[in-house]
């Protein structure tokens, strides 16, 4: 069955990123007394950032956890994630992914990404890396955009939606953290793909349900080829 949609993680599968959202996790807590490592910011990589903060938070039980402490704590992480996507040097797309995206549009599949940033921060990002105004995509989605983001389906469920694209099994997942997988097995997507070069291990993805694993996004091309041939 033919694949009509490609949906893409932003940080980590298709953009470069060396921690750097796990440090700016790390900045913004330690800002309020909480000091967490790289690998504690890791494990809550790929959801909703609120909800990554209040995990975080709640690992400590330091003080009351209020929602007005995690939106103030967030609303630094916004600021702080937006001044680095548009003014760090080491922001940019990994490699082949322009590429990729032109390649899956030529054969009129179309190409969506979906974030646990919000809108905000994911505009920021898009806007550097250009992909929007060289019509490399198709449509973003936010987490702030959805009832529930990863590991619910509903970023994807959206992203159909914007696209046109009905039938789930004709729906790709990419993405580097275990929230992706389980997003895109808890959606039923036709292909549900972890990229091995981000923020996971290879065992620590092996462990979550997957039809495949690549170590560069260039390699969705062939998957997406053998997709058509069944």
């Amino acid at each position: 069955m033919d694949i009509e949609l490609v949906i893409f993680d932003l940080a980590g599968t298709t953009v470069k990123d060396n921690q750097d959202v796990h440090k700016v996790l790390q900045k913004v807590l330690a800002q309020v007394g909480v000091t967490i490592s790289l690998e504690e910011a890791n494990a809550v990589m790929g959801i909703p950032k609120p909800v990554a903060i209040r995990i975080l938070l709640e690992q400590r039980e330091r003080y009351p956890i209020t929602d007005k402490l995690v939106q103030e704590i967030h609303d630094t992480f916004v600021s702080e994630m937006i001044h680095f996507y548009q003014e760090d040097d080491t922001v940019g797309e990994k490699e082949g992914v322009s590429e990729t995206f032109r390649k899956l549009k030529q054969q009129n599949i179309k190409v969506g990404i979906d974030t646990g940033f919000d809108r905000q921060i994911t505009n920021a990002l898009l806007n550097r890396l250009g992909w929007v105004a060289n019509g490399l995509i198709d449509c973003s989605v936010t987490s702030d955009e959805v009832e529930y983001g990863r590991p619910h389906p509903d970023l994807i469920y959206k992203a159909m939606k914007l696209t046109g694209v009905n039938d789930i099994r004709r729906v790709a997942k990419v993405g580097d953290t275990v929230s992706d997988l389980q997003e895109g097995s808890s959606a039923g997507c036709g292909l549900v793909i972890a990229i091995t070069s981000g923020a996971f291990s290879v065992e620590q993805l092996q462990r979550e349900k997957h039809t495949h694993l690549i170590n560069q996004i260039p390699e969705v091309l062939e998957l997406i080829k053998s997709k058509i041939k069944d």
